[in-house]
């Protein structure tokens, strides 16, 4: 049996969530944020055995595809006040990062 952790951005996780589920996986959802962007991730944690691992990764990498964004960050150069210009920078988001475990045991009570 695996475990895998799946960090997806929130704008992929209902249809991934669903996706998962109409494919018999059985996945628990926990809200996470990021740190590059401050952006609203979910961290995913579906146990499966091996050999439908690579089923549930398939579905994964169906839902979450990369996709570039424009987004503001501060300038690096802060005026005399101290006061940071936001300007726009092209970033990639989305897709997936997995960590994949092996399970030694499950117990479901």
């Amino acid at each position: 049996m695996k475990l895998i952790i799946a960090i997806v951005q929130d704008e992929d996780s209902a249809r991934l969530i669903r996706s998962l589920m109409e494919a018999g996986y059985g996945v628990t959802k926990l809200a996470t944020t990021g740190g590059f962007l401050r952006s609203g991730n979910t961290t995913l944690l579906a146990g499966v055995e091996d050999d439908r691992f690579d089923g549930a990764m398939e579905v994964i990498e169906k839902v979450c595809k990369s996709r570039k964004q424009i987004a503001t960050s501060p300038s690096p150069m802060a005026s005399a006040a101290g006061v940071y210009v936001p300007y726009p920078i092209e970033v990639v988001v989305g897709g997936a990062t997995g960590f994949v475990l092996n399970v030694e045991k499950f117990v479901k009570i």
